[in-house]
């Protein structure tokens, strides 16, 4: 891998995903507040001369798909504008168990204060990309997309749909303001299917798209009919169910599959011929990536 010199972490970024400097420098902050306390690093304060400088590798130990590089360049710069980061690796390679993706080198208190918190994001949203590359694989070559959901940890979303970017999935909507998806309670409250979908379309503007969840079959008919939607969300089908869905349907509407989407039956609603499955295990349920500083004395 080419060998870069990290003056701004947004170089690191993923060239197809976009994560705001703003959302970078707010996580960043909050992270090291919730570590420095209010006292700082009272250990490296201790044991270390503050005159001390460190040289340090990020190492990937295990292989997968590297994300949040630029929060881990960003931790360290925030502490210290003389630390110099080199980059191996950018978000969203592919790397081998061992590499290493960064190298640190500066004031000794910036890269052990920041070291955890660097981790922390790299191991998180590494994580959450492998997991993300490992359902498309396993999803093989179709026209279906894999989506993450709403199911993210608070205050990180951002970050967490940044990831899955990173891992090759696509972002559903960011928030409750961003489109109309009429869940089973919308339906039940306002009154049927019909009822929903008039007063969601008289609301929406000519740029929000509408998806509605359907439990059953002579739900999405009823869809179909009012010519409302735009996607229809089919709730926990099982695959033969999908594939009636999908005939049904014939192309009139967007269809994407939620609940029980796992890497064990990814593969075969994959073939389902459905346009998108969403899968909140992509970020609640990412095991986190194993990413080690190593100190070079």
């Amino acid at each position: 891998m080419s060998v870069t010199d990290v003056l701004n972490p947004a170089a690191l970024m993923h060239p197809h995903a976009f994560l705001s400097p703003l959302a970078i420098d707010d996580a960043v902050t909050r992270a090291l507040a919730e570590d420095l306390g209010r006292a700082g690093d009272v250990t490296s304060i201790a044991t270390i001369p503050t005159t001390t400088q460190a040289f340090a590798k990020l190492v990937a130990r295990q292989a997968g798909v590297i994300a949040g590089l630029p929060l881990a360049v960003a931790t360290f710069l925030k502490l210290s504008p003389d630390v110099r980061i080199q980059a191996h690796a950018h978000d969203g390679v592919n790397v081998a168990k061992g590499v290493h993706v960064l190298t640190i080198s500066g004031p000794a208190h910036a890269v052990l204060t920041g070291e955890r918190t660097a981790l922390n994001f790299v191991g998180r949203m590494s994580g959450i990309a492998t997991l993300t590359s490992d359902y498309i694989r396993h999803a093989g070559v179709t026209k279906m997309r894999i989506c993450d959901t709403r199911k993210t940890t608070p205050g990180l979303r951002a970050l967490e749909k940044y990831a899955v970017r990173c891992g090759g999935g696509f972002n559903h909507r960011f928030g409750l303001d961003d489109a109309i998806l009429i869940k089973d309670n919308h339906i039940a409250v306002a009154g049927g299917v019909k009822a929903v979908l008039q007063r969601a379309r008289a609301h929406a503007g000519h740029l929000v798209k509408i998806e509605i969840e359907v439990d059953t079959l002579d739900q999405l008919r009823e869809v179909l009919a009012t010519g409302l939607a735009d996607v229809v969300m089919l709730d926990n089908m099982d695959v033969p169910t999908l594939r009636e869905a999908v005939a049904i349907t014939n192309g009139r509407v967007v269809l994407e599959v939620s609940g029980g989407v796992t890497l064990a039956s990814i593969g075969e609603i994959a073939t389902t011929g459905v346009d998108y499955a969403s899968a909140g295990a992509l970020t609640h349920s990412a095991p986190n990536f194993d990413v080690a500083l190593d100190i070079d004395a």
